[in-house]
């Protein structure tokens, strides 16, 4: 296996509930920390969204593993941050056998 480079710090974000001023819900994102992560572009394309056309890039993102239930530990609904960039993660698996680092499979522009 060919070491990962972890060159890129990442922000870690989870969604919260906050309650609206009509006495629902909107969601918010709150910081876990930050990640050290290689980051490598998968495929891109354009996609119908709200009427419009958007710009849909998918991403290969490599962070140090963590236990199951860490904070530490992306998850699939959570999203990472780089400045004003998004990565919405899909979905989270281990790279190597012993679970050192993990893969997340994000989309940029989700989960905004």
């Amino acid at each position: 296996m060919v070491r990962p480079r972890l060159t890129r710090l990442l922000t870690l974000e989870e969604p919260v509930a906050v309650a609206d001023t009509g006495g629902g819900e909107d969601r918010s994102w709150q910081a876990l920390g930050a990640l050290w992560a290689e980051v490598k572009s998968v495929s891109g394309g354009e996609v119908l969204a709200g009427g419009r056309e958007r710009t849909r890039i998918s991403h290969r993102i490599v962070v140090r593993g963590a236990p199951e239930g860490s904070p530490r530990r992306p998850a699939a609904q959570q999203r990472f941050r780089e400045g004003t960039r998004i990565f919405g993660i899909r979905a989270v698996s281990e790279l190597d056998p012993e679970g050192f680092f993990l893969v997340c499979w994000c989309e940029e522009g989700a989960g905004e």
